[in-house]
């Protein structure tokens, strides 16, 4: 059955993309929170300027200023530590890194891109900041530390929530990627193309969010995903609530415009293929994972057309139940109920 002999074609009258400008009726107060100074940490900096000569000696220090990151990054990404990977030692090791002409041209073209990280991202993480202040008072606002690790690592967290971000993941959709690494699956088109500064803030809070949200649904069909998914998806909304929906999305505005245009074929589509409670990995993964397209669907459909309703059924949950608190909504575990609860109805 196709998609068109499927589902009758909508007509959108408006339709708005891009960043939000508009107030924003669901969400909370914040003016009793005072702002937040985000604490901003630039180890690639602190690591390039090491003095070669005085590696052995100056190593400590850094490990001793950037603690837990520097623990992770030197026993995990860089594996600097270990004697199987370094066996002439570890500051010699560390001295390859920083002085290897690829890693040191690496280095430059991320200072000239971030010298510092931009105004309108820093802005967007503070404003999150009192938010996510907000919603789990009980938190401590995270510090954020940047690095580079050639393509190793993207971006996670760690101790008490805090945050890193590989800025050389962020050097614009241009940048051939592919020429480093051209088998790795991490630099394909449609992913690559969200590998710049307008999606730098999102990018940084999505560990914290998945962390939030924990990292897999509690059951395995594609419902479970669909609402598990939806709630980071509506969580990372309520922290970045003026952020551009396509950056949020991580999807093009065409992409975006055919989402909100086919929200009702969508779900149909869900409903006739008997996709909601199948557990075939293989046959739902692209509804809720990063991916070029959505399965039977136009070309026109990004994947994870899965995620982008389920964020749909958590905001009509969300309405239909004014008095569930944000840690309360991410304490849900059965779908079904939160399905139900949302009295979910498709815009037409």
């Amino acid at each position: 059955m196709s998609w068109h002999n499927a589902f009758v074609l909508l007509v959108v009258l408006t339709f708005f993309a891009g960043c939000k400008s508009e107030k924003r009726d669901d969400l909370p107060d914040v003016s009793g929170i005072s702002p937040v100074k985000l604490k901003i940490r630039r180890f690639e900096q602190d690591l390039f300027k090491l003095d070669t000569l005085k590696i052995a000696s100056e190593l400590p220090f850094l490990k001793s200023k950037y603690g837990e990151f520097a623990n992770i990054f030197f026993d995990q990404i860089l594996n600097s530590t270990s004697a199987e990977v370094a066996p002439q030692g570890e500051a010699a090791y560390v001295k390859g890194f920083i002085t290897h002409p690829a890693v040191r041209k690496l280095y430059d073209t991320c200072q000239i891109l971030y010298p510092q990280l931009p105004e309108t991202t820093i802005s967007q993480l503070e404003e999150a900041m009192r938010y996510y202040k907000y919603y789990f008072p009980q938190r401590r606002i995270p510090t954020l530390t940047t690095f580079i690790s050639e393509y190793t690592v993207g971006n996670f967290v760690y101790k008490n929530d805090d945050l890193a971000i590989g800025l050389d993941f962020f050097l614009g959709e241009n940048y051939p990627y592919l020429n480093y690494s051209p088998d790795n699956p991490n630099f394909s088109q449609y992913l690559t193309r969200s590998f710049n500064k307008e999606h730098l803030a999102v990018k940084t809070l999505l560990p914290l969010v998945n962390d939030l949200v924990g990292e897999a649904p509690p059951g395995e069909n594609l419902l479970d995903y669909m609402i598990h998914n939806g709630k980071r998806m509506y969580l990372l909304d309520h922290l970045l609530p003026y952020a551009a929906d396509t950056a949020k999305m991580e999807v093009s505005a065409p992409q975006w415009k055919w989402l909100s245009e086919n929200e009702n074929n969508i779900w149909a589509f869900f409903l006739q293929q008997n996709l909601l409670y199948n557990t075939d990995w293989q046959k739902i993964r692209k509804f809720v994972e990063y991916s070029p397209n959505s399965p039977g669907m136009p070309a026109e459909a990004p994947g994870r057309t899965g995620d982008w309703l389920g964020w749909q059924i958590i905001k009509a949950y969300m309405e239909q139940n004014p008095n569930t608190q944000m840690k309360d909504l991410l304490r849900l575990t059965d779908s079904q109920a939160i399905l139900k609860g949302a009295r979910y109805k498709p815009k037409l």
